[in-house]
């Protein structure tokens, strides 16, 4: 545990569906985490206002503000250079967010904003599976598919602050439509726990075969039931996977042809499913990468605890300031 002059920072990671947060020490402890709802809240005010809540009780049971050095934030579309959220097409809250001034008027705090899949790359390079690697590709597998780049030992932000977008990078042209943004075929409306719903449900309803998945009401056909049934031997959840998996290994093998990492690093919900995704995943990459990247780039589970990863990686952002 921290000692009692020991500074700690605060790590917050906003998800479209839950936010998760937490007390960190330097070497990476998170002391005190807990998790709200995001998309209960129509606005962002009340959104932190349920925040500042949970946090203060947390803050207290630290020792005080005064050891909270300042406050991380990851989260979908979030500038590190500007601290707006702009544009999220999983968040409740439309258009742009100025979400540091908010908070900083909230907490009286100092705050940084990324983008939640770069929080993510930075906890890896600190404390996971990306330790000692200068290029490495992050990949988050959740509601939506988030990606943080690292070359060269840097995480590459753009001239704008939104490097780092593969899920939002066309694989099938005139593909299904992505609400969020209006834009067909996208990586995330495939290789998200969205996606694996959505393949679900065009199997099923183009096919006559056999299938546990059709004992399941619509609204609770999600990602996990799909897993449970493929684990069961269900063909067509095992189809899911496989299509899946072939999507996201193509979507893999441009963005090796582009930057040469030595690893990509898969983090969130969806790698739970195990080599269900990860075989034909690593399939499809090799069978689309040309001979000079074939067969040396690792596809590496986060080592992180998936609660913990992102929080890690935004209270990094903490320390900077």
């Amino acid at each position: 545990m921290a000692t009692a002059l020991e500074q700690l920072v605060i790590g917050i990671d906003i998800g479209g569906t839950g936010t998760k947060f937490g007390i960190v020490d330097r070497d990476g402890n998170v002391l005190f985490s807990s998790e709200i709802s995001t998309k209960k809240h129509a606005t962002t005010e009340s959104f932190i206002d349920e925040l500042y809540t949970e946090l203060s009780d947390m803050i207290e049971r630290s020792g005080g503000s005064g050891r909270i050095k300042g406050i991380g934030v990851g989260a979908p579309n979030g500038n590190y250079y500007t601290g707006t959220i702009e544009y999220a097409p999983n968040l409740p809250w439309k258009g742009i967010i100025p979400l540091v001034e908010l908070m900083e008027s909230k907490f009286k705090l100092p705050v940084t904003l990324t983008n939640d899949a770069n929080a993510a790359a930075i906890g890896e390079m600190m404390y996971g599976a990306a330790k000692d690697m200068k290029d490495f590709i992050m990949i988050t597998l959740g509601t939506g598919v988030g990606s943080g780049i690292v070359a060269n030992g840097q995480l590459i932000y753009g001239h704008d602050g939104f490097a780092g977008e593969l899920g939002h990078t066309i694989v099938i042209p005139g593909g299904r439509h992505h609400p969020g943004t209006g834009k067909n075929g996208p990586l995330e409306i495939y290789a998200s726990a969205t996606g694996v719903r959505l393949t679900a449900i065009e199997l099923l309803e183009n096919s006559t075969e056999e299938s546990l998945l059709r004992a399941v009401p619509l609204e609770k056909l999600d990602s996990k039931a799909v897993y449970d049934a493929a684990v069961q031997g269900d063909k067509i959840a095992l189809e899911v996977f496989e299509y899946t998996g072939k999507i996201l290994g193509l979507a893999l093998a441009n963005a090796i042809m582009f930057s040469s990492p030595e690893a990509i690093i898969l983090f969130g919900g969806l790698t739970k499913a195990g080599d269900l995704i990860l075989k034909p995943t690593k399939e499809s990459m090799e069978a689309n990468l040309i001979q000079v990247f074939q067969n040396k780039i690792k596809i590496l589970v986060s080592h992180l605890k998936e609660s913990d990863a992102a929080i890690l990686g935004a209270s990094a952002l903490a320390w900077e300031k």
